[in-house]
C-alpha cells in the first residue's frame, strides 16, 4: 500500500462511529485538531464534536490529540474535549505518533490516525502502520502553502481514482460509482465479514 493512500475517506470526523471502528478492528484514534475536529483558528464551542468524543470514550475507545498547532492551542482543546494530546507534533515524523500510541496503550494496527491532510496525517499514520482516515477539511485555509498542498493532494488521490473529497473521480478505470470509502474498506455500520 502506498504511504500516501488513506485507508478510508469520510466527509467528517463524526462519521467515525463505533460500528465503523469495530468493522475495522480499531480501539483507538489519534486525532488531528485544525480542520479535522475544529475549524482552523476557531475557539468557538463545538458541542457536537465534544458529544461525539464523549460517546466514543464512554464506549471504551481511546482518543488522543496529535496536532501541529501550538502547544497552547492543543492544551486548550484537550481540556475542552476531555482527552490528552500534544501540539507541535512535527507530523508526519513518527516520534509523536509513537508517543500517542503509548498514551492510548494500543498497538498501531488497532489505532486510526484521523486528519484532513494527506502529507502530514495520512503519511505519518501509514509510516507507523496505523489505519488512516482522511476527512474533508472543516474550513478553507487561505495560507499559501495549504492551497498548494490541497492541489497536490488532488493529484495524488487522483492516482487512486478518487477526487480530493474522497468521491470517485469521473469514470476512473474500473470504478464507475461514487463512494466515500476506498476499495476494500467497509462503509460505516457494515457488519464484519464472517470467516
Amino acid at each position: 500500500m502506498s504511504l500516501l493512500r488513506p485507508r478510508a475517506i469520510l466527509p467528517r470526523v463524526q462519521d467515525i462511529t463505533p460500528a465503523f471502528l469495530d468493522a475495522h478492528g480499531l480501539r483507538g484514534l489519534l486525532l488531528d485538531l485544525d480542520n479535522t475536529l475544529i475549524p482552523y483558528r476557531s475557539y468557538e464551542d463545538h458541542l457536537e464534536v465534544v458529544r461525539w468524543a464523549d460517546e466514543l470514550r464512554s464506549g471504551g475507545y481511546a482518543l488522543y490529540l496529535l496536532s501541529n498547532a501550538t502547544r497552547e492551542r492543543a492544551r486548550i482543546w484537550t481540556q475542552r474535549l476531555g482527552f490528552q494530546g500534544v501540539g507541535l507534533a512535527g507530523k508526519p515524523f513518527p516520534r509523536e505518533y509513537r508517543r500517542g500510541l503509548l498514551a492510548v496503550g494500543l498497538p498501531a494496527h488497532q489505532v486510526a490516525m484521523v486528519g484532513d491532510q494527506l502529507f502530514t496525517d495520512v503519511l505519518g499514520g501509514n509510516l507507523c502502520g496505523m489505519f488512516t482516515v482522511m476527512v474533508q477539511p472543516l474550513s478553507d485555509n487561505a495560507l499559501p502553502h495549504t492551497r498548494l498542498t490541497r492541489r497536490l493532494e488532488r493529484l495524488v488521490l487522483g492516482r487512486y481514482g478518487l477526487d480530493w473529497s474522497g468521491q470517485r473521480a469521473p469514470n476512473p478505470p474500473g470504478n464507475r460509482s461514487p463512494s466515500t470509502q476506498l476499495p476494500g474498506s467497509q462503509p460505516p455500520g457494515a457488519a464484519k465479514p464472517k470467516p
